[in-house]
């Protein structure tokens, strides 16, 4: 059985992105939002936790192992403080834990210890396909064997810091599975659009990529020339972004609570109307459930255990329906407020609508 007690180490990490997510991300949230972009040193700061470096080990630049749980735990709280900004900070582990997970020996060394080691840099990746029917295991962009590599062909959206990204990995279908191509900034055929306008987390720069026979070489397939499973990463990103709508949502009741409590209506707190009442513990036990349901997934993930990739998308689905059901009934409980851009609960919600669509910017 796995403990609900995080370690020493664990408790550390959470405390010193709580304080990071409240003081700083939560602060700056609003204004980042109407300004479309998030302060270079605000992102900095967050960097500078140790998340992401925490998850390599020191042969290749960090400073430990990589622990799924740990990454929900600090995924969570990160993106309490703001979506947008959780998302931007790690950004970066989007191109190095699928390096660290599957990638060969020779793309460990010439990738990871410049990306941990130094400043936060924009390396990113590009799942996303715009189409209703998108799946990460049927992917519509292709790749195809021609002589000593291949050629990628296709459109991708949703890429976070495309246009400043050093590299990117493409997930392309070759074949029957889906794989992963290492891609350098400027490569031939590789096309970034403008930056995309989203209903939510606008802080975030994300953009169009399309892959006009881009060739890449055998080497810089992930994994290299053999490939790699892709069941891993799929399930690191669902299991991240479930951890993410969780610590959104938490930010959501809680702020719903708070005004519930202070706000009088003909002369009653409005937390001591039932209806209101009912909403909010309905609110609390939805995101305790899909809470434990990610803790299960990340924890099934660390030993192994091969029910982890079935209980991934479990928790991603059920987060996604969470989140916008939370976000929603946050606004409702302020009322006229809620609509107001003076009160956070309409960003949330705003953020809330995307968890459905959003699966690939963010793993742990």
């Amino acid at each position: 059985m796995y403990s609900f007690d995080p370690t020493e180490e664990q408790q550390m990490l959470i405390d010193a992105i709580q304080r990071y997510a409240i003081n700083d991300l939560r602060l700056k949230m609003r204004d980042a939002e109407e300004e479309n972009q998030l302060p270079e040193k605000l992102i900095q700061k967050g960097w500078e936790l140790g998340y992401l470096q925490a998850s390599i080990p020191e042969q290749y630049g960090g400073f430990g192992e990589r622990s799924a749980v740990t990454g929900v735990l600090a995924a969570e709280e990160m993106a309490y403080g703001d979506l947008a900004g959780a998302l931007a900070v790690m950004t970066p582990g989007l191109f190095a834990m699928p390096v660290a997970l599957v990638g060969s020996e020779e793309q460990k060394q010439a990738f990871l210890p410049g990306i941990v080691e130094g400043a936060w840099s924009p390396y990113t990746a590009a799942l996303i396909e715009p189409s209703f029917d998108f799946d990460p295991n049927e992917l519509r962009t292709t790749a195809t064997e021609d002589g000593q590599g291949y050629v990628l062909k296709g459109e991708k959206t949703y890429v976070p810091y495309a246009a400043e990204a050093a590299a990117l990995i493409v997930y392309a279908r070759l074949g029957d599975s889906t794989q992963g191509f290492i891609l350098r900034k400027g490569a031939p055929g590789l096309e970034i659009g403008e930056r995309q306008q989203t209903m939510g987390i606008q802080a975030l720069p994300l953009y169009p990529v399309s892959l006009k026979g881009v060739r890449v070489a055998r080497a810089d397939r992930l994994g290299g020339p053999e490939g790699h499973a892709f069941e891993p990463i799929l399930a690191s990103l669902r299991i991240a972004l479930a951890s993410m709508a969780v610590g959104m949502s938490r930010a959501a009741l809680d702020f719903a609570i708070d005004y519930a409590k202070e706000r009088e209506v003909f002369g009653v707190k409005v937390a001591q109307k039932q209806a209101i009442a009912f909403m909010l513990a309905e609110m609390a036990t939805e995101i305790e459930a899909i809470r434990l349901l990610v803790w299960e997934a990340a924890w099934m993930l660390d030993t192994g255990k091969p029910e982890a990739f079935k209980q991934a998308y479990l928790a991603v689905t059920g987060a996604a329906d969470m989140a916008m059901m939370v976000t929603d009934r946050a606004v409702q409980t302020l009322g006229g407020h809620g609509y107001i851009r003076e009160y956070p609960v309409e960003l949330w919600m705003r953020n809330g609508r995307g968890i459905a669509m959003l699966n690939g910017l963010a793993i742990i």
